[in-house]
């Protein structure tokens, strides 16, 4: 299923129940800038289930104007890092419409699009970004991306403890079980890609299980 055309994309994952859709402007991540805005606000037009958006949201006029054209959560990460302004101004504006993405690399945050490394943990980071307003977080393990492996549930145990609002857990995800284990330890929700598209999870299933 993966595809040139995301609407028709998105279109098909909402008619077979999700319940809703995590976008990631790659590009935009990687150059510091939203790159895909149009598509972006053509899918907030016609989907109806709510989507959340991610990568190279690093101005405020960004995070307004994307949540004006329907998006429902906006997703801040290297301008977590880099500028916590940005987010403690956002959160006040927005509240739970903004969440803030952790992605790391052997527990240490990492930036822009994944290309820099820094020394901060991601515990460290998230306690930090509770005190700037921030309502939801959102964590990635690098090296679990795409690898139809297994979450780092170490990782992800550590921030559930760490802080008491809601987690979303990325990277890895790729079975059942890995949903059950996840929902055990306290996250509020999974963010599932390949795995679907390979067909190692069945979205309806996913669905009834947890």
């Amino acid at each position: 299923m993966f595809s040139d055309e995301p609407v028709e994309v998105a279109l098909r994952w909402q008619s077979r129940g999700a319940p809703r859709l995590h976008i990631v402007d790659l590009d935009g991540a990687a150059e510091g800038k939203l790159r895909n805005q149009e598509i972006i606000e053509e899918l907030a037009s016609v989907m109806l289930i709510p989507i959340q958006v991610g990568g190279g949201i690093r101005q405020p006029g960004v995070v307004e104007r994307l949540l004006k054209a329907g998006v429902d959560r906006v997703i801040l990460g290297t301008a977590a890092v880099e500028n916590p302004a940005l987010v403690e101004e956002a959160c006040r504006k927005f509240s739970e419409s903004v969440i803030v993405g952790i992605d790391t690399r052997e527990g240490l945050v990492s930036t822009r699009g994944w290309q820099h490394d820094t020394r901060i943990s991601g515990v460290e980071l998230a306690k930090s970004m509770v005190r700037f307003g921030v309502r939801r977080f959102i964590h990635t393990d690098i090296s679990r991306g795409s690898t139809l492996t297994e979450p780092n549930f170490t990782a992800i145990a550590e921030l559930v403890d760490a802080i008491e609002v809601p987690l979303v857990a990325a990277g890895g995800v790729s079975s059942l079980l890995h949903l059950k284990m996840l929902s055990k330890l306290g996250v509020e929700g999974a963010i599932v890609g390949k795995a679907l598209y390979t067909g190692d999870i069945d979205l309806k299933q996913a669905m009834e299980s947890v």
